[in-house]
Order: structure tokens, then sequence, then C-alpha cells
């Protein structure tokens, strides 16, 4: 079926892209451009159901409503993919903020620091 060849490729492609070029602008860009013809397309099916299921039969798919399930799975896949690399770049951004403070506060004078405990530790 030439359905499973062109979803095998898109994925396998789009899968590269992501991996090597995450997080610039670019990659992005993309990902917004790939949002938009999600809906468009899926706008489309539900306008002209008869028109994705000739489009299915053309691809090896038998359905539309197939052709759509595995749209939708890809398109889940790669939300999945994307989501999983925004929060583990997230992470690293907050160690690296993290560290920053904890090397900012070991770095504070002493007479600040006494200041500090002798205001914080009025029993009055």
């Amino acid at each position: 079926m030439l359905i499973q060849y062109i979803l095998i490729l898109g994925v396998v492609l789009l899968l590269v892209l992501f991996l090597r070029h995450h997080g610039t602008s670019r990659t992005a860009a993309w990902v917004k451009v790939g949002f938009v013809l999600f809906v468009v397309f899926s706008v489309f099916a539900v306008l002209r159901p008869d028109t994705v299921s000739v489009l299915a039969q053309f691809l090896g798919v038998g359905r539309g409503t197939d052709l759509l399930i595995y749209v939708i799975a890809v398109g889940f896949a790669f939300t999945s993919i994307n989501t999983y690399l925004r929060f583990k770049e997230l992470e690293g951004r907050y160690a690296q903020l993290a560290r920053a403070i904890a090397l900012r506060d070991s770095r504070v004078p002493e007479h600040t620091a006494a200041a500090g405990r002798e205001c914080g530790s009025d029993d009055g």
C-alpha cells in the first residue's frame, strides 16, 4: 500500500528534523506550518468527506475515516515528542537557574550575611 510508505517516510523525516534541530526558530516555524496544514485538512475532511474517501482509496487506504485516524496518530506522536523535548529543555533551564542562584548566594559578602542573621534573630 502506498500510504504505508508515505507514512513511514514522513515519520522518519520529521523525527530526524525534530531531534536534530529542536529549539531552533526554523523548527518552530515548521511545527506551526504543520499545525496549520493539519487544521486545514481537518476542516476539508469535515466539509468534503467524499473527497477524503477518494484520496484515501488513491493512497491505498480503505476509507477516509482510516486515513484521518492515520493522520491523527502521526500528529499525536509528534505533539508528544515536541512536548517531551520542550519539557526537557525547560528542566535544563531550571537547573541552570538554580545553579546560578546557588553560586550567587554563596558569594554573599560575610558582613551582609551577618547583618541578615542579626535582623532575622530579633526575638523582641
